[in-house]
């Protein structure tokens, strides 16, 4: 049963919270947060500390706030244009951009504020531009929703995936199946697998990249390889091919969906050396395992 609290904890609880006009030690810390909160709302045209009940400034206030979203939309847009209009991407002779697309792209746009994502969607409408029906508008409902963090969390999928041939969706990798044979099934197993919270990807990590469905929200197993058929993949620029020694073998991988691939192509390339290294010595009891130097 939970006891009743005395005013000796009641005071202890209540001790961190200041009463209007009281000065403590955090008193110059809750200031600058306050400031801080006063700019943000006066960026979206809205004056929190301004109280009146005067029919006219109500109207006035309405008025700057739609005035303020509308002029932090068009500047929204305008940085998102000009980075653009910088990525050295050819735009496509052969094939105009959708105008359904440029106008639902404009609409989704126009409310990315942080500079980091700016970049990221400029990026697309640049590819956009260069290769129509590169992103579908369910991909920008998607991307919508990325959060820089998000975009920080996917770059490091990024850094550990790796696309095989003849195939436009990268795979992470971790590790592989070997179908035993009966008089093997008594024989210890080895390890197949990789933990991929090593490499920068922890298991809550993958499960924010499931919720934002930019990957599938298990992991796949290939299809059985056949031993006589190499099968060259890249990582960021090292290219390695896989072999099976044996029958029976599939690889166990998580699997980008066609959101996370069309994502995938913005970002930059750069491996993880210690994902790799490890990654050909887990594989190498049950395949060949060929990569550059």
């Amino acid at each position: 049963m939970f006891s009743k609290p005395t005013s000796d904890n009641l005071s202890d609880k209540t001790s961190n919270f200041t009463k209007p006009g009281e000065k403590t030690g955090t008193s110059d810390f809750v200031s600058a947060g306050a400031e801080k909160l006063d700019n943000w709302f006066m960026q979206s045209g809205i004056d929190i500390n301004a109280h009146s009940r005067d029919v006219n400034h109500d109207v006035n206030a309405v008025e700057k706030r739609l005035r303020a979203q509308a002029l932090n939309r068009i500047n929204n847009l305008k940085r998102i244009g000009n980075i653009a209009k910088n990525v050295s991407i050819n735009a496509s002779s052969h094939k105009e951009l959708d105008p359904d697309w440029f106008f639902a792209f404009l609409s989704l746009a126009e409310n990315v504020y942080s500079p980091a994502m700016q970049e990221l969607w400029g990026k697309i409408l640049a590819v956009e531009l260069s290769a129509p029906g590169s992103f579908s508008l369910r991909s920008l409902e998607t991307i919508r929703l990325l959060t820089e963090r998000d975009a920080q969390l996917f770059r490091r999928a990024v850094s550990i995936a790796s696309w095989p041939a003849r195939s436009a969706i990268p795979r992470i990798l971790v590790g592989y199946y070997r179908r035993r044979a009966v008089l093997e099934i008594l024989r210890s197993q080895p390890p197949g697998q990789l933990n991929l919270s090593s490499f920068g990807l922890s298991y809550p990590d993958l499960l924010a990249l499931i919720d934002l469905k930019l990957i599938f929200a298990s992991e796949i197993e290939s299809s059985e390889l056949k031993p006589d058929a190499p099968v060259t993949w890249r990582c960021g620029r090292q290219s390695y091919s896989l072999q099976a020694k044996k029958a029976g073998t599939a690889l166990v991988y998580y699997k980008l969906t066609s959101v996370g691939a069309e994502l995938f192509r913005l970002f930059e390339k750069k491996q993880t050396d210690d994902y790799l290294t490890a990654l050909f010595q887990l594989m190498s009891p049950a395949f060949h395992v060929e990569h550059d130097n």
